[in-house]
């Protein structure tokens, strides 16, 4: 067999097990709420690879070794340690609470546990609608799938655009957050599998000298802190701003939301233990970056550094063909397993927290759910069709937006247990997204996570201030 022939049916029978996986979750999806979040049935450790491969997906697997490779052991720290780190913390520190919460107010998105936490519709609209923010990292990955795309089959950049938002949607579109569980298990052990193999088959580059090798690359870029960075120059870019914007990241509605997937608080230590082992896995592929530019490696664009790494190691053999089918395959299943829960996410919440709270019960939920993720799907590839140069920092902007927003609402809703005065969190919110744009676009912070960092500090002082003066004047929520 062939290897083109064998590329074509290795895609094809993905594609086949995909779709049986989410004709098995469209059976199971009887309501806008088992389509949310599913009818809380799942297995924690199901849950948990799912949520480590929602986290780490096209940004890890395809985007951010490209920074890695630009600007050395720098951003390696910044997204593997530091950001590690956060994960860890956010997940240890919010989650028994907001699945307590989220349970006694049966909520299924992020802007509806708002709502039922602070009991004001106009404020949950408000994070309806600052999540939408979410459509750039949509935007990252359709970017990033298309570069795979076009590294395995002959086809233009913007055609295979269309191919993978068309697949992803389709079985989305079945079978809503079982489909996506279903398919992200597949997904993850597949990814596991890639992320082991990639991590060891490049060790040889350091030739037994980690350190060695970076200094014959240069001494800034075998820095902690790389001074030659525009990005991660000091301890605040490189650690500190990781650890709060990835602390502050999981609360992102297709990340946080997994907690209400979990059946009861008996799940939550095998649910964290399966994410983070999984996760600080997928976390080596960063290492990529290092192996491309001490391969020699030259790109013309940063984005594109892991696919001709992988066509310059695996694309001069015959078994390197083969191979390399699977590495791609995988890759891209990286990517998917965060766009098809961004995009569950993003349908339930338009659904659930604008459309039905201004037009009532007259909608189907269920369906206009699907009909919302083919608008979504319309606008990603518009915005996507002309990508920035630097995909990633695009995506940073709105995310870490949504993020800086989120932290003091979220954070203090979890951890907060008496009533908390609406404009504490509403101004926490309005001052952290802003801020952080200001920052970003106007104050000459180039690093979307220092911009945000700085706005995320800001929000917490306001919160911890507007706690302060009001500690005496509410009674205690009822818990």
């Amino acid at each position: 067999m062939t290897a083109e022939i064998f590329k074509y049916l290795v895609v094809g029978a993905y594609a086949l097990l995909v779709y049986w996986l989410s004709w098995l979750g469209m059976r199971r999806t009887r309501s806008v709420e088992g389509f949310a979040i599913g009818n809380k049935d799942m297995s924690p450790y199901i849950v948990g690879i799912t949520l480590a491969a929602s986290i780490s997906s096209t940004a890890t697997f395809v985007i951010n070794p490209g920074f890695v490779y630009t600007h050395g052991l720098s951003a390696y720290l910044h997204y593997g340690v530091a950001g590690s780190l956060g994960i860890l913390t956010a997940f240890l520190v919010l989650t028994r609470g907001f699945l307590r919460l989220g349970e006694s107010g049966a909520a299924v998105t992020i802007p509806q546990w708002i709502f039922y936490r602070y009991n004001h519709r106009g404020f949950s609209l408000f994070f309806a609608f600052i999540n939408l923010l979410s459509i750039t990292f949509v935007v990252l990955i359709l970017v990033g799938c298309s570069l795979l795309v076009t590294g395995l089959f002959p086809i233009e950049q913007k055609t295979a655009l269309v191919v993978v938002l068309v697949f992803v949607f389709s079985y989305v579109l079945m079978g809503g957050t079982y489909a996506h569980a279903y398919t992200n298990s597949l997904q993850g052990i597949m990814m596991m599998l890639v992320t082991a193999v990639l991590f060891v088959q490049g060790w040889k580059y350091f030739n037994g000298d980690f350190f060695g090798a970076l200094r014959s690359i240069g001494e800034e870029y075998a820095s902690a802190y790389n001074a030659d960075s525009n990005l991660y120059s000091d301890f605040f870019s490189v650690f500190l701003s990781g650890f709060v914007i990835t602390f502050a990241l999981m609360l992102q509605p297709h990340i946080l939301t997994k907690v209400l997937y979990l059946r009861s608080e008996r799940d939550i230590n095998k649910f964290i233990g399966t994410t983070v082992v999984v996760g600080s896995l997928f976390m080596l592929m960063l290492m990529i970056g290092f192996y491309a530019r001490l391969s020699g490696l030259e790109v013309d664009a940063q984005d594109t550094v892991v696919r001709e790494y992988l066509l310059q190691e695996f694309g001069s053999s015959v078994w390197g063909e083969y191979v390399l089918v699977f590495i791609f395959i995988t890759l891209l299943a990286a990517g998917m397993s965060t766009l098809d829960g961004i995009l569950v996410s993003l349908s339930a919440m338009v659904v659930n927290d604008i459309v039905q709270p201004l037009a009532g019960d007259r909608v189907d939920g269920l369906l206009l759910s699907r009909w919302v993720l083919v608008g979504v799907g319309v606008v990603g590839v518009v915005l996507a069709w002309n990508p920035p140069s630097l995909i990633g920092l695009f995506a940073q902007k709105g995310v870490y937006g949504l993020a800086a927003a989120s932290l003091v609402p979220v954070l203090f809703g979890v951890l907060v247990r008496r009533h908390i005065p609406l404009w504490v969190v509403m101004g926490s919110a309005a001052i952290g997204l802003l801020l952080h744009l200001w920052f970003n676009l106007f104050g000459g912070v180039e690093n979307p996570a220092v911009s945000a960092t700085y706005a995320i500090f800001a929000s917490l002082a306001f919160g911890l201030f507007g706690l302060a003066v009001t500690r005496n004047a509410m009674p205690a929520q009822q818990s």
